[in-house]
């Protein structure tokens, strides 16, 4: 079964991009290559239950179990060693990515408390977007119950384009809601 925004990218977004970009070439248009999710977990130098709450909840998220980082270098203020285990990441692609995209564009940003757009400026000058989330529980397959301690996330968006204004372009019209410019809030009034 094909997911519902992988459809939607083949027969409107594509099309779209053609016509925006003046470009022909199917593979010369920007595409979502991978997202990753990761969870920094500082409490787990102390406390080692944090980081294999954060693990579950971010497999139930994703539906793909995450690789845990460990710290790279040691900082003494900290209480940190080089090699301690420290948060969790998970690298979704293909048809995983697609259906996590859904989730978070349609159910899991529409529920964050005082929403306004996401951030249009949070490329990274190579076509990848990054969000973060607050608060985990925004996404309905967690048991709030269970997962009563509050843990953030950041979300990466790769795409195969180098331009921040084509990749803008490509989540724009993937359904990524972001905040209107001053210029376009104007022109629509």
């Amino acid at each position: 079964m094909v997911p519902r925004l992988q459809e939607k990218y083949e027969s409107e977004v594509l099309p779209a991009l053609k016509k925006e970009l003046s470009q022909e070439n199917r593979l010369a248009l920007p595409r979502l290559q991978k997202i990753v999710v990761n969870m920094g977990v500082g409490s787990a130098i102390t406390e080692k239950k944090h980081l294999e709450d954060s693990i579950d909840a971010l497999t139930q998220i994703t539906g793909q179990k995450p690789i845990v980082t460990e710290a790279r270098k040691a900082i003494a203020g900290f209480r940190l060693r080089e090699g301690m285990p420290i948060g969790c990441k998970v690298t979704l692609r293909r048809q995983r990515m697609w259906e996590f995209l859904d989730r978070l564009v349609s159910v899991a940003i529409p529920r964050v408390r005082d929403f306004r757009g996401l951030n249009p400026k949070a490329f990274d000058g190579n076509g990848n977007y990054s969000l973060g989330l607050v608060e985990q529980l925004v996404f309905p397959e967690l048991n709030p119950d269970k997962f009563i301690r509050v843990q953030g996330m950041n979300i990466s968006f790769v795409t195969s384009t180098s331009s921040n204004d084509e990749a803008r372009l490509l989540l724009k019209l993937m359904g990524m809601p972001f905040q209107r410019d001053d210029d376009e809030a104007a022109g629509a009034a």
